[in-house]
């Protein structure tokens, strides 16, 4: 089959499994959550890398959501919140997936009836007042392919896939999220080897 042949239902709101092997650190033992996907190409972001240098309060305080003067006091929840490396694309820029419970005009792509995608300091603002969704995960930069290159890294064994649900995205440890991704798709994590077949 032709790679301009290589077809896979849209991923679109599913989990995104790196196999072992894939040959680009950025993406060992990454969870992503796809929120495009098309012929055009496909983006996502990884939800089990936790940035290790900033907090979302330094996040808020840099980006002067929070006037710098003024202790920012978070809601119940937020403050313990980490800021992700979404992946290798535009890693200055900050992507927030979230619950379908918050959408703002012009700047949330719906991706399914569970979850959005809001990329503008708009939902930062809103977590810091309360009227924010009801879970997020703030990440910055993304996972992009373009026209067919993920279909062919799948077609080569470099992913598999499964449905999304909350607890892997939001409640898990980030720590936890890969096993579980796996357990979720009755594959066990100790036997899984650069060689398995697609799920």
């Amino acid at each position: 089959m032709a790679d301009s042949e290589l077809k896979f239902d849209g991923l679109d709101g599913k989990l995104l499994i790196s196999m072992p092997g894939i040959g680009d650190p950025r993406f060992e033992r990454a969870v992503i959550y796809m929120c495009a996907h098309s012929d055009e190409g496909a983006m996502g972001i990884i939800v089990n890398k936790p940035a290790e240098d900033i907090s979302f309060s330094q996040l808020l305080a840099k980006l002067n959501v929070m006037p710098g003067d003024e202790t920012i006091q978070l809601p119940q929840g937020a403050d313990d919140m980490p800021v992700h490396v979404g992946g290798p694309v535009e890693t200055g820029r900050g992507f927030v997936l979230h619950t379908a419970d918050y959408f703002a005009e012009d700047s949330t792509l719906p991706v399914d009836d569970q979850m959005g995608l809001t990329a503008t300091l708009t939902i930062l603002r809103s977590i810091v007042d309360g009227s924010g969704p009801r879970l997020a995960l703030l990440a910055l930069g993304y996972a992009g392919w373009g026209p067919g290159q993920l279909e062919r890294e799948i077609q080569d064994n470099g992913w598999l896939h499964c449905d999304a649900d909350e607890a892997l995205i939001f409640d898990l440890d980030d720590t936890a999220k890969y096993d579980q991704a796996l357990t979720k798709i009755g594959i066990d994590p100790a036997a899984l080897s650069s060689i398995a077949g697609h799920a």
